[in-house]
This record gives structure tokens, sequence and C-alpha cells, in this order.
């Protein structure tokens, strides 16, 4: 009962089978604007998704699932499928992946799946290791080591995105962050010009999107490092069709403490005010008075925000908002996206251990549209 497919995709071919039998008085004209409207009826919280979700189908994009024998994530690849947002690619333990498959009725066929231990692999875990030798030999990596590596599924679907035979990849639901992130960032590493990973998080609150960054990365940024995370969150916001308003968060407001960590925060501003004149954006701002809008009105009328609350979060260390979106999510049970993975030179996105199916399909999603930008922008 709480697969949203009830509403999105069953009650659209529902009235389908309606009007090809001619039951239906009033056929539909405009399926997709039908199952559009039916899709916004599920709250304001999912009107970014359903964005995001339209865009995605415009040109559905190869997602590399590297722990395709979860039943999570088997089940959130099918929805991602069924939906046209995504063609998986489902890496993994073959006989597992069948087995789960056959368990639970999944219309997923032979050919989707890739188990990098099969004898038809090898010629292509050799290549693999081959091409990841010649990257890292110099770094202490022998030829041996390098194709042994392959056997592992974030090392292999991290080489087929960097190769270009999947478009992006989804990983993290089983296994530690740190061991997931670390294969795609020898493989496939920065995009061009770009300085520092930023890791992002959105929480879809009732009011509208929440965007929190650096939750994953960046342990304790200077102010240049904020001065990036910013700028890289900037960008990211926009491309969800959202104007950003940014807020630099501290436990001071706007110099009222002279501690080493405000004053970071302070300078971060003052360079972002100097060198981004564009963007608006604030601090150093104490969380309440960054979402709470009256207040911040009363006490400083004059800040960039412009009398509306700040929709985009810049913690002032990892610590502080890792600590901040666990707990939000916890005590709220808003839906969340996350970790983004901002500057990456291709679309991969590690997800925290554990997420649902909705969580893993809404990640797959935003991989696609995120994959889109990416051709766009090297086109």
């Amino acid at each position: 009962p709480m697969d949203p497919r009830l509403i999105t995709v069953v009650a659209p071919a529902v009235a389908q089978a309606a009007m090809d039998s001619g039951v239906a008085k009033h056929p539909i004209k405009d399926m997709e604007k039908y199952k559009r409207d039916l899709s916004s009826r599920m709250g304001i919280d999912n009107s970014l998704m359903q964005q995001l979700s339209f865009r995605a189908k415009q040109n559905p994009k190869k997602v590399v699932f590297a722990e395709a024998d979860n039943f999570k994530v088997l089940k959130a690849a099918l929805l991602v499928k069924d939906e046209g947002i995504a063609k998986p690619i489902l890496l993994g333990n073959k006989d597992n992946i069948m087995e789960l498959i056959e368990e639970y009725q999944l219309d997923f066929n032979e050919d989707e799946i890739l188990d990098t231990r099969e004898a038809m692999t090898d010629k292509k875990r050799n290549e693999f290791g081959q091409q990841f030798f010649d990257m890292r030999s110099r770094r202490g990596m022998t030829l041996s080591e390098a194709k042994g590596r392959m056997r592992s599924r974030n090392y292999f679907a991290s080489m087929m995105v960097k190769n270009g035979e999947a478009d992006a990849m989804i990983t993290g639901v089983t296994r530690k962050y740190s061991n997931c992130i670390k294969p795609s960032l020898q493989i496939i590493g920065k995009g061009k010009n770009v300085r520092k990973i930023v890791g992002m998080y959105v929480i879809l609150t009732k009011d509208g999107p929440l965007f929190m960054s650096d939750i994953t990365i960046n342990e304790n940024p200077t102010a240049q490092d904020l001065v990036d995370i910013t700028v890289m969150s900037y960008k990211a916001v926009k491309q969800f069709n959202v104007k950003p308003r940014i807020a630099l968060l501290s436990y001071s407001n706007l110099g009222s403490s002279k501690s080493p960590e405000a004053v970071t925060v302070r300078k971060a501003v003052e360079i972002l005010h100097k060198d981004y004149p564009e963007i608006v954006v604030d601090g150093e701002l104490q969380g309440n008075f960054a979402l709470n809008s009256d207040l911040l009105n009363e006490s400083f009328p004059f800040t960039k925000l412009g009398g509306s609350p700040a929709n985009t979060l810049i913690f002032p260390n990892l610590s502080s908002g890792n600590i901040a979106y666990k707990l939000i999510q916890e005590i709220t049970n808003d839906d969340v996206i996350g970790p983004i993975l901002l500057g990456m030179d291709k679309a991969v996105h590690v997800l925290q251990m554990g997420s649902s199916v909705r969580e893993i399909a809404n990640m797959a999603t935003l991989a696609v549209v995120n994959a889109q930008v990416l051709e766009e922008e090297k086109n």
C-alpha cells in the first residue's frame, strides 16, 4: 500500500485499459499530464522528484547498480525501469540475483545482469585491470593488484562508468561509505576545474526542498574550501530549478563571536560577497536564524537573504553537518536524497547504508539527471 506506483502506474494503466476497451465515457486526452496530475496529489514534498522524474524520462541513461543482489536495490531498479527513468545494469552474484527475481516475480531479463566472477567477464576484468594499473602504477599499485581489484563490484562499476559502458553508478546500501567512494575517487575522480568534491543532501520537507552541504567529504574546511563548497552547492541547487538562498552556519551570528571557527566562516562570506555577487548568501548565522525569516528580520534586517528563509545550508565542518541531517531525518521522517556527490567527472552516487527502496529509486533518478547534465556540459 505504500508503493507510490499505486498512484503513478496502476491508476493510469486502469484508465488506459478502460479507454482501450471502450468502457470509459470520457477518454483522457493527455495521459502524461494525467500521470503528472496524479503524482502532484502525493504532496508538496514530492514536487521536486516529479520534476526530476519528468526530466530523466526525456533521455533515460544506463545506471549500474553495484549491489544488485540486495532485494531493496532490485526493487528500486525495477521502479526506475518500469517508469522509463533508467536502464538498469544489475551487478552482483548472478545466482543470488536470479533467485530474488524468481522469488519476487520481478520483471528483469538475464541480459540485464552482470556477474564479475563469471568467465565471460575475464577479458573485461583484465582490460579494466590493465587500465587501472596504468592509472595507479606510480602510486604503489601492481598489475596483479589492479586486476584483483576488478573483482570488487565498486571498482568494476566505476570502470564501467569511466569507459562509457554505464552512464551512472549507484552503490552504498550494504557497505561502508568510505569503502564505496574510494574506488570512484581513484578511477573517475574530479571534473575539470573542480578543486573539491562535495557531499550534499536534499531533505524533502513539506515546505519544499532543503539542501545541506558538506555532509560527507570535507572534515574541517578552510575559508576557501567553504567558498568552493558554497559555489558548487549553488550551481547544483540551480539544476533542481530552485533559486538558491544560502546561509553559512555557525554557533555565531554575524560577528558575535571571535572564535577561529566563526572567523573562518565569516572570511568565506566576505570572499563570496566580493567574488560572487550573483549568489544570494550570508553568514555566519545560527541555524534557527537561517531558517526563521521573522527571527532574522527582527534582529538582522540588512542580510543578503532579504527577508526569506535559506533553502541551502553550508556547515562549518563535517561533524556538525552529518549530525544535523541525521537528527532531522529521524525527527521528521522526511524523505532524503543523498548524499549527492558534487564535482565528480561522472555521475557516481553513494547512498547511506540501509537506504529505503524509495530513497534508492530517488537517487537513481537524480543520477540519470546528473548524467544528462554532465553530458550536456561536455558537449
